[in-house]
């Protein structure tokens, strides 16, 4: 997919599964472990500014990421590194993306299109 623009829809994702990740003190964090979910932060990129996000511990150590706001070209290859303030809590290589930002989209005006053509049939016309 060759995307219109730099800053296309497609191009940005809000969530993500890692591989099983390498936790570098706790293995995983105390925290993550009892709720199956954390906050912290997350960059994949060495310049990238560290983004909140929600883990979510799946069985086999992988996780999948929550970003609290989309971010632009992630890629299935990339390393994700999270953090808690200062302290590197450890990384897994990104396998999966979940849906861009303009298939979402899409999806949400197929969704209201289809809503109104059920609204336009069971409403008597006038």
């Amino acid at each position: 997919f060759k995307a219109p623009s730099t800053d296309h829809p497609a191009l940005y994702r809000d969530l993500l599964r890692t591989n099983r990740v390498h936790w570098i003190a706790e293995e995983p964090p105390a925290e993550l472990v009892r709720d199956k979910m954390m906050e912290c932060h997350f960059r994949c990129r060495h310049q990238m500014a560290l983004v909140p996000c929600v883990l979510t511990l799946n069985q086999d150590g992988s996780v999948w990421v929550t970003l609290v706001k989309p971010e632009r070209a992630l890629t299935p290859g990339q390393f994700a590194v999270f953090y808690k303030g200062d302290e590197c809590l450890g990384s897994g290589k990104i396998l999966r993306l979940g849906p861009s930002v303009f298939t979402w989209t899409q999806g949400k005006k197929r969704e209201e299109a289809t809503k109104k053509e059920e609204l336009d049939k069971t409403e008597p016309a006038t």
